[in-house]
C-alpha cells in the first residue's frame, strides 16, 4: 500500500513540475489538475497505510 502512495507522490511531483514551470498554458492546467488528484490520492493512501488498512497481499 505504501508503494502506491510513493508512486502517486512521484506522479504528483512530475505533474507539478511540468505544470508550474510555464511549459505551456494547456499543460499547466492539466498538470495542476493531475497534481491535485494525485496529491489527494497520495494523502489517502498514506493515511490508510498508517492505519494499517490495506489490500491483502
Amino acid at each position: 500500500m505504501l508503494k502506491w502512495a510513493i508512486i502517486f507522490a512521484v506522479i504528483a511531483i512530475i505533474a507539478g513540475l511540468l505544470g508550474f514551470t510555464g511549459i505551456s498554458a494547456g499543460a499547466a492546467k492539466i498538470a495542476k489538475l493531475l497534481f491535485g488528484i494525485f496529491l489527494l490520492l497520495f494523502i489517502v493512501f498514506v493515511v490508510l497505510a498508517l492505519l494499517g488498512i490495506g489490500a491483502v497481499a
